[in-house]
């Protein structure tokens, strides 16, 4: 038990209400989280030398300020030996594009780590050291498609589709901080149930902020619309749009214009990065 690879997916907000900010300054909101099978993927590698190493380095970032590693500087204390580890990572999930990457690949980190350190964490455990770092960590590690509620750390497992998306970025990223902080944005949404979330849906109050701010994200949603209902996911400049049929989605996919990223990708209500690792558990020795 010294190398483990785990992919670390992305994720969607079918809708994202925020109903409300507290007196800390975070935002009381409602969402469905759903994952998506287009991943980043980690390989960690249990090391004699008591260090934590990454690579490639991510442009920009200082390793100190990467949520990988303070993922690993979190579990530390609980390790059962002093093996330090070494992490590659190949990176598919753009940045800014609000589908959780950084997040995922964090929560992806806690989860090997807990396994190869032998910290022996409950998921609940993690989720709470996760929550100290990202407000989406917690549903990575959670595992399963969920109704969130509070910041987005009370979670109730759901079932929604699982169609395939059309997923298009733009060329812009959009920092989290300057949506919620925006004064236009919509504080004040009704709270929903959530038989009313999962049968009808709901909207993204971070949409006409980003769509004002970003004219990027602006002109790929209006051409987007000519093909069906389209969603931005979380407070990034990632755009979405839900098809029955791949093909169906491949055929937009290829008619969009070059300058814009584009994927096709599954929903999934299962994360794949527990898929890998339940089953990886199974095939070690006892």
């Amino acid at each position: 038990m010294t190398e483990l690879t785990l992919p670390a997916p992305g994720k969607l907000n079918l809708f994202l209400h925020i109903i409300g900010q507290r007196p800390d300054g975070y935002h009381n909101l409602q969402t469905v989280f759903q994952f998506i099978d287009l991943c980043d993927s980690l390989t960690f590698n249990l090391t004699a030398e008591d260090r934590i190493v990454i690579t490639p380095s991510m442009n920009g970032i200082e390793i100190k300020d990467n949520l990988i590693y303070k993922a690993a500087v979190l579990l530390k204390p609980y390790r059962k030996s002093q093996q330090g580890v070494s992490v590659s990572i190949v990176k598919r999930l753009p940045m800014g594009g609000g589908i959780g990457g950084g997040s995922s690949d964090a929560a992806t980190t806690l989860l090997a780590l807990n396994t190869l350190w032998q910290c022996e964490l409950s998921l609940d455990e993690l989720a709470r050291l996760g929550a100290s770092l990202g407000a989406d960590i917690p549903i990575f590690i959670f595992g399963h498609a969920a109704f969130a509620e509070g910041i987005g750390e009370k979670l109730t497992k759901v079932a929604p589709k699982a169609p395939y998306y059309l997923l298009l970025k733009p060329n812009c990223s959009v920092p989290t901080v300057q949506i919620f902080t925006d004064k236009h944005l919509t504080r004040d949404t009704p709270a929903i149930r959530i038989s009313h979330a999962l049968k009808l849906g709901g909207h993204n109050d971070c949409l006409e902020v980003v769509r004002r701010l970003y004219p990027e994200v602006d002109e790929a949603f209006l051409w987007l619309t000519q093909f069906g209902d389209v969603k931005l996911t979380g407070t990034g400049a990632c755009l979405f749009l839900a098809f029955d049929l791949i093909d169906d989605a491949e055929r937009v996919r290829a008619s969009a214009p070059d300058n814009w990223q584009t994927w096709v990708c599954r929903g999934c209500n299962t994360s794949p990065t527990h898929d890998v690792l339940n089953q990886w558990i199974a095939q070690q020795p006892i």
